[in-house]
Order: C-alpha cells, then sequence, then structure tokens
C-alpha cells in the first residue's frame, strides 16, 4: 500500500511555555515552530506528495500550509477530527510542571493503556481511532494513487507515537520509549503483509528517495510486503518491491 509522512506540528505557544494544550483553540505556532514547519516543507519539496491530511487544530494546520507551499505542484489539505490531539479533559490548559504531581500522571507514564483523563478521552481510544484514520486514508490514497504513492499526515506528539507503536507492533504501554520533537518526520509504508517503519523523529536529511517512479515498476502492484534478509539495499530498494 501507500506511504504515509507523518508530521508533529511545530513548536507551539504553548510549547514554549510548557503548557498541555490538548484541544484548545487559539493555539498556534510560534516564530520558532514557523520556522520549524517550513524546514519540514524543505525537506519534501523534492517528495511527490499525493495527498495530505492534517489534524483540524491550528497549530497543525498552519505547519501543514508551510510545508505544502513548497511542493512544485498545489495540493490541498484535508482535515481529519480523528487526528486531532487526545482529549485531555480538564488537564487542557494547564501546565506540565502542575500535572507531574497527579497521581494520573505516573499511570500515563509507565501502564498508558489504563490511562483516561478526567473529562476526556483514555489514551487506548485516541490510539484505536489515529491508528484507524491512518490506514483508512493509506488505503484511499493506494486506491486512488497506487501503491507507490507518498502522503503527509500532520499531527501532534502522543497521536504519532501511539500510531508509530502500532507499526512496530508495541504495546501502547511501552510508547513512551518513543520520542517524537515538534517539526520532527516520520515515515511508515503500509502493506498487506505488515507496516514497514522507515524513519522516526528525523530532523534532517534528504526525503527525495520517497518519490515514487512516474511509471510504476513492472510487479510492483503484486509485491509481497515480506522483508529483505539481510536488510535490503537501501534507498531506491524498497521493502517487499518485487
Amino acid at each position: 500500500m501507500a506511504t504515509v509522512i507523518l508530521v508533529r506540528h511545530g513548536r507551539s505557544t504553548a510549547n514554549a511555555t510548557g503548557v498541555l494544550a490538548g484541544r484548545l483553540p487559539g493555539v498556534h505556532l510560534d516564530d520558532t515552530g514557523v520556522a520549524q514547519a517550513a524546514a519540514v516543507g524543505d525537506r519534501l519539496a523534492g517528495v511527490r506528495l499525493a495527498a495530505a491530511v492534517t489534524s483540524p487544530l491550528e497549530r497543525c494546520r498552519e505547519t501543514a500550509r508551510e510545508v505544502l507551499r513548497r511542493q512544485q505542484e498545489p495540493l490541498r489539505p484535508s482535515t481529519d477530527k480523528q487526528l486531532s490531539e487526545c482529549d485531555y479533559g480538564d488537564w487542557q490548559g494547564r501546565p506540565l510542571k502542575e500535572l507531574a504531581k497527579e497521581k494520573l500522571w505516573r499511570t500515563v507514564q509507565a501502564q498508558p493503556s489504563a490511562a483516561t483523563f478526567p473529562g476526556g478521552e483514555s489514551m487506548r481510544a485516541m490510539q484505536d481511532r489515529a491508528v484507524a484514520a491512518v490506514r483508512r486514508h493509506d488505503a484511499r490514497v493506494d486506491a486512488e494513487h497506487g501503491p507507490d504513492a507518498v502522503w503527509l499526515a500532520v499531527s501532534h506528539g502522543d497521536v504519532i507515537k501511539s500510531i508509530l507503536a502500532d507499526a512496530l507492533g508495541t504495546h501502547l504501554d511501552l510508547f513512551q520509549r518513543i520520542h517524537v520533537d515538534p517539526a520532527s518526520v516520520s515515515v511508515v509504508r503500509y502493506t498487506e503483509s505488515r507496516p514497514f517503519v522507515l524513519g522516526t523523529n528525523t530532523h534532517g536529511g534528504d526525503l527525495s528517495w520517497l518519490t515514487p517512479p512516474r511509471k510504476p515498476r513492472r510487479g510492483s502492484r503484486s509485491r509481497s510486503g515480506d522483508a529483505a534478509v539481510g536488510g535490503g539495499a537501501g534507498p531506491g530498494t524498497q521493502p517487499g518491491r518485487s
């Protein structure tokens, strides 16, 4: 199937002040965040994106705008509330240093699958709806543009961490081992047999190798999704391509 580039929004005004923004309206990128998003756009300028989907929150839409304005061909992003930030409920808008004193904080750190935020959603529910959304969009992009297509999803730290945990076959209780910085890029290629995690939390480097050829190679539609024994030949020889 297709390949998704997962981008966390750039630094926001809440990130800069140590506040858990959650789904509060009016949280925008700060100047650093705008520059970070522009840098992601430069990294992806050589990648031909077939589609773009973003969380509806301002900081993600602003990040997507900076990224997509550097594409060679115009591309309008769609929004999907299933890629929105975790609903932290009563925790929204509170300083992280204050939240760290809450009993629930220890559960979020050690057993997130058991954590439900007061007045909000559980971390398990967050993962379920985010993974379902990414896989749904990936199948749509594959059907419309072919299995070599690459598309963009702009979302939030915990949301992307939960998607990566699923792709890695890692239990949600271990997802705090995954780090996703503001404006970082992670890449997952889904196939019929398994996802391939091609990169996590990257901040630099050429990504043009993700761009599919104009004319798909013969047999690309029937690739098995098998992993290359011995590690393969690197970019340009994609996992499972026949």
